[in-house]
């Protein structure tokens, strides 16, 4: 048997194209669709919206339903289907757990298991185990940049155990997955939790107390009594990243990226390179708890905020912008700088026609509201305590998934007997 050693209670376990189990298979549409500005029902998937199992729905470009009919005519995908990303990254898979009307864009393949013979799960984990991502890695090597080509699809194989054999390893994974998932929706409920709370306060201005705040005039329009219109360089410093290489050796600090604030503006530092900075520019480029991590090339706009001691220096793609005195907390410039005003702001202020970019000066060039000191402080102390039980979620989800990536390649190979569990 080729790939992976398979042990003694997997010799049932056959070693089959992943194609001949599939009801359909098919690749992208391989040109770009035209797509609209305003949210419709037809949703594209790019290939950054598949990653370790999952399929963001959310973070999506938007079509016609003639270009999504257009799209689909050869299949249109559905809830358990899972797809393969062919480049840029190589080698992500997810697998379609909603009912959304969507669509592949460039650079997916799409696979539609058979039920009779394959568990849509065990093959979503199967992707993720390393005999098959070997084996995507292989025919992706050798070129400038990493790409399968389609006529190497049919060459993926996997170790196939029978039918009821799949559903519990499957079970047993997508356990781990479930409270992986309902972790992740807790953590979307605090996070806008924290943001409704800055907009209620100081977007709509209903704060503890506005009855006996009086509007006044300002240069933005009527504030309340006691507050200012000031802008962001007056109460921030900013500086911009280390240029290096990332580098998977943990040699040196964490190396910050763009890439590497999600879209919930987390960090997740076990998934954060290393950088072999110079000792004498650590100490200029370390970040701290509290650091605000502003992207200002190709998403600008986007932040992060540093929650948690790291060894860690940050990239030229980021500017770090950080309070000076204790005028504005740590919290209160984060969601500052993560509202739907501010983005509209650097978005609309950035420059280049090929990839859009904001340098340190428009990042604190922005007029906000300036409230109380004492009602800044209020939200802080409110939101440390939003962000602490967040942070608690998204700690043990990590934990929940390496603990699912150490159980699955002995899953896989059959090294563990499911039927003992």
């Amino acid at each position: 048997m080729q790939g992976v050693l398979m042990a003694a209670n997997s010799l049932t376990w056959h070693r089959l194209p992943i194609v001949s189990l599939c009801e359909a298979h098919v690749d992208c549409v391989n040109r770009t669709a035209h797509v609209v500005n305003e949210p419709t029902p037809f949703k594209m998937l790019r290939t950054t919206n598949v990653r370790d199992g999952y399929i963001d729905t959310e973070n999506v470009r938007y079509v016609t339903e003639e270009t999504y009919k257009k799209w689909t005519r050869r299949l249109v995908p559905k809830r358990g289907d899972i797809i393969l990303t062919r480049e840029a990254p190589l080698g992500n898979v997810g697998k379609i757990r909603t009912d959304d009307l969507v669509f592949l864009g460039q650079r997916l393949y799409h696979f539609r298991p058979d039920p009779k013979r394959l568990n849509a799960d065990f093959l979503l984990y199967s992707f993720l185990g390393d005999d098959l991502q070997s084996q995507i890695k292989g025919f992706g090597s050798g070129s400038t940049v990493e790409h399968m080509r389609l006529e190497d699809i049919p060459s993926l194989e996997l170790n196939v155990p029978p039918l009821p054999v799949q559903q519990r390893i499957a079970s047993i994974l997508s356990a781990y997955d479930d409270l992986i998932e309902n972790n992740q929706r807790r953590i979307k409920i605090l996070e806008e939790m924290a943001r409704s709370l800055y907009r209620e306060w100081f977007v709509y201005f209903r704060f503890p107390g506005h009855e006996n705040h009086p509007r006044v005039p300002s240069p933005l329009g009527e504030i309340p009594k006691g507050w200012e219109v000031r802008k962001l360089a007056d109460f921030v410093t900013t500086k911009y990243g280390y240029t290096e290489s990332s580098n998977t050796n943990p040699v040196g600090p964490k190396y910050l990226r763009g890439m590497d604030i999600n879209k919930n503006s987390f960090i997740d530092w076990s998934e954060v390179p290393y950088c072999p900075i110079e000792s004498q520019d650590f100490d200029a480029y370390r970040l701290r708890i509290g650091d605000v991590l502003v992207i200002r090339m190709a998403d600008p706009g986007k932040v992060g905020i540093v929650e948690q001691e790291v060894a860690a220096v940050f990239a030229s793609y980021l500017i770090r912008v950080t309070p000076k005195g204790n005028r504005l907390t740590p919290y209160f410039l984060f969601y500052l700088m993560e509202s739907a005003e501010y983005y509209a702001f650097i978005t609309g202020a950035s420059t280049g026609t090929t990839r859009k970019s904001a340098s340190a000066g428009v990042i604190a060039e922005y007029q906000f509201f300036l409230p109380p000191q004492n009602l800044v402080q209020q939200f802080e102390e409110k939101v440390s305590e939003i962000r602490s039980l967040l942070n608690t979620l998204l700690k043990q989800t990590i934990n929940l998934r390496s603990t699912r990536d150490l159980l699955l390649p002995r899953l896989l190979s059959g090294q563990i007997d499911v039927e003992a569990i």
